[in-house]
C-alpha cells in the first residue's frame, strides 16, 4: 500500500481555546509527515459595516491585534519544529477557509469545534458546520477537551493511538475508511471498523422468524467487516471490528468511549444522504456530541498514484440484494 504523506494542513484559528486544541492536533499530524502548516485567521467584517472613520479605525485596530497573535502562533509552531505560513484576511470565514483549502491544495483543514464570535449550533460553531459541508477536503474538528486528573486540557500531550471508523458500506463511508487507513498507517495507530444495525421494533406477533432473520443479517454484515479487516491487516495495520445494534450516532459515540478512541473518522454523509440544511444526519449528530476529535470526509485527498486498499464502492443495489438474500 502506498501511503502518500500529508504535505499541507490548513489550520483555521480565531485564537479561542478550541482553536488552541486544534492547533495541538495540527502540529501532531504535521510532525509525522513533515507537512507544511498553513495558518489562516479571518476577521469577519459585517456587510453592514459603514465606511465611517470610526468603523475603519476599529477594523484597523482589530487587524493589528490579530497580526500580533498570528506572529505568536508562528513562533509557537517554530519552537515545535513546524514550518508554518500565516495569513490574515478580512471577509466571510467560511468562504475564505474553503477557498484557501482549494487554492493551496491542502489535504486537511483543522478547526476548533467552538470559536469566539459565532452562534453555536448545538456544540459546534456555525463556521465549522459550513466548512464541513462545503469544504473541498476532509475536516478535523477538535472539541473542547475536558480536564483529566486535574491537568488542564491545554497541557495535555496529544496522541492518536486508536481510530474509530464507522461505516455503512456506502461509497462515502468506504472513502472515509480508506482515509482512516492512511492516517492510522502514517501515525502508527490501531483501527476499529464499526457497523451499526438499527434496531427493529418487535410486537407480540413477530415470532422467532423475524428474530432469526435479524441474526442472519448481523452475521452477514459481520462477515463483510471481517473481509475488510483481513484486507487491512494484510498490509500490517492492526485492526479490529465491532457490529452493534442501536441508533447510529448514539452507538458510534458509545463505541468511541468504550474503546477509548482518540479520533473518529467518518463520511460526511452516508446511505441516509444529506439533509437540505445540514450535512449527513449521523455525522452531524456525532460531530455535535463527540468528546474526541472527529475527521469528516466528504472528498478524500488521494494522490494520482495511490493504490486503494478497499473497493471504491458497494452500490446501494448490491446492499439491497445482499439484505434480500438474508431476509
Amino acid at each position: 500500500m502506498n501511503t502518500p504523506p500529508m504535505t499541507r494542513i490548513l489550520f483555521a484559528t480565531d485564537f479561542s481555546d478550541g482553536a488552541t486544541s486544534a492547533q495541538d492536533y495540527a502540529v501532531y499530524l504535521a510532525s509525522h509527515w513533515g507537512a507544511t502548516l498553513e495558518v489562516l485567521h479571518v476577521i469577519e467584517v459585517p456587510p453592514w459595516l459603514s465606511a465611517e472613520t470610526e468603523a475603519l479605525a476599529a477594523v484597523a485596530q482589530t487587524r493589528a491585534a490579530a497580526a500580533r497573535q498570528l506572529e505568536q502562533v508562528r513562533d509557537d509552531l517554530a519552537r515545535n519544529g513546524i514550518s508554518a505560513k500565516v495569513r490574515l484576511v478580512l471577509g466571510n470565514p467560511t468562504e475564505h477557509i474553503c477557498l484557501a483549502a482549494k487554492v493551496q491544495g491542502v489535504e486537511l483543514v483543522a478547526m476548533g469545534a467552538q470559536g469566539l464570535n459565532t452562534s453555536l449550533y448545538g456544540l459546534i460553531g456555525s463556521t465549522v458546520e459550513r466548512v464541513v459541508k462545503e469544504g473541498p477536503c476532509p475536516v478535523l474538528v477538535v472539541p473542547g477537551l475536558r480536564e483529566q486528573a486535574g491537568q488542564p486540557a491545554a497541557g495535555r500531550q496529544v496522541q492518536i493511538r486508536h481510530i474509530l471508523a464507522p461505516l455503512d458500506f456506502s461509497s462515502p463511508s468506504l472513502d472515509a475508511v480508506e482515509y482512516a487507513i492512511q492516517l492510522a498507517k502514517g501515525i502508527g495507530a490501531t483501527l476499529t471498523l464499526m457497523h451499526v444495525l438499527e434496531p427493529v421494533g418487535y410486537d407480540l406477533d413477530c415470532g422467532l422468524g423475524l428474530i432469526e432473520e435479524e441474526a442472519r443479517k448481523r452475521d452477514y454484515w459481520n462477515r463483510q467487516l471481517m473481509e475488510l479487516k483481513e484486507v487491512i491487516t494484510s498490509f500490517g495495520l492492526p485492526a479490529d471490528l465491532e457490529i452493534s445494534v442501536g441508533l447510529p450516532s448514539d452507538t458510534i459515540l458509545a463505541c468511541a468511549l468504550r474503546h477509548h478512541a482518540d479520533l473518529i473518522v467518518m463520511g460526511a454523509h452516508g446511505r441516509r444522504g444529506v439533509s437540505v440544511e445540514r450535512f449527513g444526519s449521523v455525522a452531524d449528530a456525532v460531530l455535535r456530541r463527540a468528546t474526541c476529535p472527529v475527521v469528516t470526509v466528504k472528498t478524500p485527498k488521494f494522490s494520482s498514484g495511490y493504490r486503494r486498499v478497499l473497493p471504491e464502492t458497494l452500490g446501494l443495489s448490491d446492499i439491497t440484494r445482499a439484505e434480500d438474500r438474508i431476509l
